[in-house]
Parts: structure tokens; sequence; C-alpha cells
């Protein structure tokens, strides 16, 4: 059977098939392939007056035109992405980090007097000074802190998993029925 004049084919091939070329952006001459040019037109690229382009999927995947439910409009010959981002602080999830702090306390004298002069104004029978009770537990707002950032800012890559293939398009073949 026949491809189409324009199919495109995935194929495990190293070079084209004859009557065949590889999808990466190659300029073709419209004089010589008036047939082809109608069905891409400058899509993929040229100048429409003496060239055109066939597309370049080299490490694209191909997504089919229009809106799916809840996704955005593609167009014909529309190329966007990229194969790795540097995430922004805006575009990553809202998250905590635990703070671990350490709060020193000590039971010994800090090595001055109060008040002054070390004479308590009127005597007092509460007990001013009492030895260390153990383990403390503090309100959760009285130790306070902040976490280091975290990361480097450096992109991550942004692909799924892949096979590598080559795609290619007929520059031969039966000139498509239109509807």
């Amino acid at each position: 059977m026949d491809p189409f004049l324009g199919e495109i084919r995935l194929l495990p091939f190293r070079a084209a098939p004859r009557g065949w070329a590889l999808c990466q952006g190659q300029l073709l001459a419209i004089r010589q392939n008036t047939a082809l040019f109608s069905l891409l037109g400058t899509n993929y690229g040229g100048d429409g007056k003496t060239t055109f382009a066939l597309p370049d999927l080299r490490g694209r995947a191909a997504v089919g035109t229009g809106q799916g439910a809840g996704l955005s409009d593609y167009s014909l010959g529309e190329a966007t992405g990229v194969p790795s981002v540097t995430l922004l602080n805006t575009e990553m999830p809202m998250h905590t980090h635990t703070l671990l702090a350490t709060l020193n306390a000590s039971s010994s004298n800090a090595g001055a007097t109060s008040p002054a002069g070390g004479v308590f104004a009127a005597s007092s029978n509460n007990n001013e000074y009492t030895e260390g009770q153990g383990a403390v537990s503090l309100a959760a707002d009285f130790v306070s802190g902040s976490s280091n950032g975290a990361g480097n800012g450096l992109p991550h890559e942004n692909m799924m998993p892949y096979l590598t293939l080559n795609y290619c398009i007929a520059l031969q073949g039966v000139f498509p029925p239109r509807p």
C-alpha cells in the first residue's frame, strides 16, 4: 500500500527509505515539490515563495491539533516546550519545613546581683531561687527560627521516558483526498 503524500511515520531505521525524508526541518524547493507544498504550506517554515520546510521532530513528541477537554489549544505547526526547567518559588506546591531548635538553659548563677546592692527592700517569705526542675515545657511560640533554603536553582530534566526512533515524511505517494 502506497503512503499518502506527506504522511509521517515512526521508523526504526538510521536513514529514511527511498521516497521519504527524515523530519528534521529541511528546506525544500517549492518548484520541485509543489504537491507536498500544497499540503504543508509554510506551517513548519520556509519563505512560501521558493522554499518550505519539513516538520522538525528531532527531540520532540508529536501532539494532536485542537483543544481537548481541559487542555490548551494547539495549532498545526506550533512548536513549544523546553527539555529542562528551573522551578520558581511560585510554581512549587504549598509545603512546610519542620524547624528543629535547641533551647540551651542553665541552672547556674548568672553572676549578677539583683536588685542593686543585693538587698531586697522588704523581707520576703518566697524562695527567690530554686534548683532546676528537670525538663521544662515551653509554649510553641516561645522558640522561633527559620530554615535555610534548599536546592541550588539549577534546571531539572522535564522529559517523559522515551525511545528514540526516526520520524519520516513521505515525499512521494498518493495525494490524500480532501473532504
